[in-house]
């Protein structure tokens, strides 16, 4: 990929978390010779989203997630799987969009070599397969996705039709959070997970 391709400002993330979901779909993660297009997205929103980690107030392991945006949040899930979310909103509103799936576009050996020689499409859609090919833990919290080097966000092809359908994974929330059609997909690609479940 051609670093001409610009990183996304901070003011990109400064919006609901919605909103920056969408944007998010078709840009670019870089991390040194890794170059991801981003496939997936799951949003959670501030306030009164009881999917959000952020819903019962501020904790050790989301203090990132409180600001500010354009931030990055990792939080380790079952013990196993490191989880790259980006942060939302003004500075004390916790929000993020959850990076739930990506396509490679650079670096498909290493990719495969951190996700044990597996290849198409089960290499990366996952929440837990995008942090393990990016070599991800939570010693990168608060780093900021719009400065040039380390993790980087920059714009690609941000015009694709999208897809969408409930998130994964929070039958803990309230219903009407359940059932939220709050995950986003880019159509027309192999690289997303639970596909049965998105609506046009």
């Amino acid at each position: 990929m051609s670093m001409s391709s610009e990183l996304l400002p901070g003011s990109f993330y400064d919006r609901d978390a919605l909103e920056v979901a969408r944007d998010l779909l078709g840009c670019h993660i870089v991390r040194d010779e890794i170059v991801l297009r981003v496939t997936e997205v799951e949003a959670y929103r501030w306030p009164g989203d009881s999917a959000n980690h952020c819903f019962a107030g501020r904790t050790k392991r989301n203090e990132p997630m409180w600001g500010p945006p354009g931030h990055a949040y990792i939080y380790l899930c079952y013990g196993i799987h490191h989880l790259l979310n980006f942060v939302t909103g003004p500075a004390d509103e916790g929000a993020a969009v959850l990076i739930r799936s990506c396509e490679p576009i650079e670096g498909l050996d290493l990719i495969r070599s951190r996700r044990r020689g597996l290849d198409g499409p089960a290499l990366l859609t996952g929440p837990g397969k995008v942090g393990s090919a990016l070599g991800l833990d939570t010693s990168w919290n608060d780093h900021r996705l719009f400065d040039p080097g380390g993790l980087e966000v920059r714009a690609g092809d941000q015009k694709v039709p999208v897809l969408r359908g409930p998130r994964i994974g929070i039958d803990f929330a309230r219903p009407k959070d359940v059932r939220a059609p709050w995950r986003l997909a880019a159509a027309g690609t192999l690289w997303v997970s639970q596909r049965s479940k998105l609506r046009s």
